[in-house]
């Protein structure tokens, strides 16, 4: 096996970084890193954790989760607006929803004002009846 690809490299380098001054095992049990990697044909979710080893920090490990995401984007159709009766600028804040966008980047990427984002989602919320973002996806992508 090849060297692992930058991306993998480099989360790892910021878990050891991150970690270099912390020499209790609780320090590093209660440290995680999150990241979300777009390869051409998947994105997948690297939730990265340090692991400590009583033998010194020449020892320690990085474990790496990785998490195929974004399964469920054909889902997110003309249909399941229809079904909640959702415009399609509120399709769009969904989609950026389900690839976990914060509302800044639903700003950004729709070009629209934060404050109409916030007006998007309560709208969705009440459509939906949800009372979290969390719960919009949830409801969406499993209708």
């Amino acid at each position: 096996m090849g060297p692992l690809p930058i991306s993998i490299r480099q989360i790892c380098a910021e878990i050891f970084y991150t970690l270099r001054d912390r020499n209790h095992a609780k320090d590093w049990e209660q440290f995680e890193i999150k990241r979300i990697l777009n390869a051409p044909n998947q994105t997948v979710l690297v939730r990265g954790f340090g692991v400590c080893d009583r033998s010194g920090r020449g020892h320690s490990r990085v474990v790496l989760l990785l998490e195929a995401i974004g399964r469920r984007k054909a889902e997110l159709n003309g249909e399941t607006g229809l079904r909640f009766q959702l415009t399609p600028r509120e399709q769009a804040v969904v989609q950026c929803l389900s690839k976990g966008c914060t509302n800044k980047e639903i700003s950004t990427a729709l070009r629209i004002a934060l404050p109409t984002v916030k007006e998007h989602i309560r709208h969705i919320m009440v459509k939906t009846n949800t009372t979290t973002r969390t719960g919009i996806l949830v409801r969406v992508l499993h209708s």
